[in-house]
């Protein structure tokens, strides 16, 4: 996945800038004597290299749960992976972690005003991948297939999620405990309709094997926003997420999260074929 700034706005971290700035000079983290100003208006933040490696660790974690699922899937598991309680528990701390780093990510990229060029061509990247599962899974679930995923949901609330990024602070935290739990509130018979799905207040849960709605999904979206915007005030926390990744493991995990949409389109294919393949050898 191609990237031109620090930290993408709808899937994650960008290549290197050629300004590593945070006080509009151009000088690195560190080398004004240990003191890192808030970020100037027009800067462009420096990688902030752990949130590359937060996002690889989600990526792990999102393979072994799909792994997992594939095993079962085809006889190698009982394990439960689409209804044990702790797999669920699982399934949505993952997409947790990648929706609450969505919103960190906008607070990031935008800090000093909307970049809409780059903020387009990344949402069309991923609203381009969130069609293409639907079609895949279409064609391989048709009874179950994928019509409001994580991707699908990172698309609509990175959309969304403009409208809060120069709103007070206690607003996006109302509206983060709103989404969160206005279900419990809203949900009825209203919104049954199969095109209100993707708002997650209807009274059933729909057949499909990925499900990341509006309600209560957009809410940790917004909980990600208001943890961004905090995090640049904060210039401890903003330096020691800019150092570098020494360790082998913590630089590969950084290398997957600086590639989050093209890990994330490509490692259950691959997965999926491999245990295909050992079915198909072992005549499962």
């Amino acid at each position: 996945m191609a990237h031109e700034h620090t930290h993408d706005s709808i899937t994650g971290p960008a290549e290197t800038p050629g300004r590593n700035v945070l006080d509009g000079t151009g000088a690195s983290l560190g080398e004004k004597a240990g003191r890192l100003d808030p970020p100037a208006a027009g800067a462009r933040l420096p990688r902030l290299i752990w949130i590359d490696v937060f996002r690889g660790i989600a990526l792990v974690a999102m393979a072994v749960y799909h792994c997992s699922w594939d095993l079962a899937f085809f006889g190698f598991s009982n394990a439960g992976v689409a209804s044990a309680p702790g797999w669920i528990l699982f399934a949505r701390m993952i997409a947790g972690s990648f929706l609450f780093l969505v919103g960190v990510s906008l607070a990031l990229a935008h800090h000093s005003g909307l970049r809409f060029q780059p903020f387009l061509k990344r949402l069309a990247m991923v609203a381009g991948g969130a069609a293409a599962i639907t079609v895949v899974t279409y064609l391989v679930f048709p009874e179950a297939y994928i019509f409001f995923g994580v991707l699908h949901e990172i698309a609509l609330a990175s959309v969304l999620g403009l409208l809060f990024l120069q709103a007070p602070l206690w607003l996006v935290a109302a509206a983060a405990a709103f989404f969160l739990f206005g279900a419990d509130f809203l949900a009825g018979p209203a919104f049954n309709g199969r095109y209100l799905q993707f708002l997650g207040l209807m009274t059933y849960r729909p057949f499909t094997n990925d499900y990341v709605p509006l309600f209560p999904w957009f809410g940790v979206v917004l909980s990600g926003l208001v943890g961004g915007r905090l995090l640049l005030k904060n210039q401890q926390v903003l330096r020691l997420l800019a150092k570098p990744a020494r360790d082998p493991i913590s630089q590969a995990l950084a290398f997957g999260g600086r590639h989050s949409l093209a890990f994330y389109l490509i490692h259950q294919p691959v997965l999926f074929g491999l245990v295909y393949a050992a079915a198909w050898v072992t005549m499962r």
